[in-house]
């Protein structure tokens, strides 16, 4: 069911519509005898190799988000677990403290991550507060007794955090090249139309039945690889599959479990 619903959003009503051009342009060319025997070349130097380069941009800024998303999450438990361990005394409303904090700037990654480029200004005060209260945190705890070696490695927790959210707010604001993908955009459109005489010299050699398979494969592939390089270029829009999900709640309920706060496992 989850490879159905994955499909779906690949072949949308835009591989339906190019597919509609394309079928409309070999009827006619069968209708008139217009044929030639097109390179194929063409659609791979138009089409193909632009989209697969664009992919391969596109996952890797995904993974490149993936990798400090994590690092936000290691050193955030880490300043935890110094909040729990590395003081004389353990104090449930100081890690009360530091799980909300945490709670509200993985909150505020998610929501800054999933709301239109022109709230970014308010979402991003909104998380530089969080890191503004993290570090006044650890500030109270060098005050509870804290060594200033340990409070020291705490900031640089706190600023490899600052780091990675801005390597993540950078693939957030900026895309792969735009004009690559208006060019590949055009020619989606375009060559399965212009291919009309190419495919109906093809179809001379095929039963009537299968006349327009061929033009029908073709705009479903170049229409669809689009699709997959579009879901992948925006890693936190939540439409694509692949898309990556910062799920605040359950980091902060498996904090909570560390310590022996919670009656069971939280769900995924």
């Amino acid at each position: 069911m989850r490879n159905m619903l994955a499909i779906r959003k690949v072949i949308d009503a835009k591989s339906l519509l190019v597919s509609g051009l394309a079928i409309a342009s070999t009827w006619a060319c069968l209708r008139y005898g217009v044929t030639a025997n097109f390179p194929l070349t063409l659609i791979a130097t138009a089409i193909v190799f632009p989209i697969v380069f664009a992919i391969g941009h596109a996952f890797k800024r995904r993974e490149n988000a993936l990798d400090d998303y994590g690092i936000i999450k290691a050193h955030g438990r880490a300043i935890y677990f110094a909040a729990r361990d590395w003081l004389p005394e353990r104090d449930d409303a100081r890690l009360r403290r530091i799980e909300v904090i945490l709670g509200h700037l993985l909150t505020g990654c998610r929501d800054m991550f999933k709301s239109p480029l022109s709230e970014m200004p308010v979402h991003e005060r909104q998380i530089y507060v969080a890191f503004s209260e993290l570090s006044d945190f650890v500030k109270r705890m060098r005050n509870e007794g804290l060594a200033s070696g340990e409070c020291s490695r705490c900031n640089q927790y706190i600023s490899k955090m600052i780091v990675s959210f801005e390597q993540i707010k950078h693939i957030y604001q900026y895309r792969t090249p735009r004009t690559l993908n208006a060019f590949s955009d055009f020619f989606i459109v375009v060559l399965p139309v212009l291919y009309g005489p190419y495919f109906a010299h093809e179809a001379e050699e095929y039963s009537m039945a299968l006349v327009y398979v061929m033009p029908i494969l073709f705009s479903i592939i170049l229409v669809g690889l689009s699709n997959i390089q579009e879901h992948l270029e925006d890693p936190f829009d939540q439409i694509g599959e692949d898309d990556v999900a910062i799920n605040a709640e359950k980091f902060v309920a498996l904090l909570a479990c560390e310590t022996g706060d919670c009656a069971e496992e939280p769900a995924t």
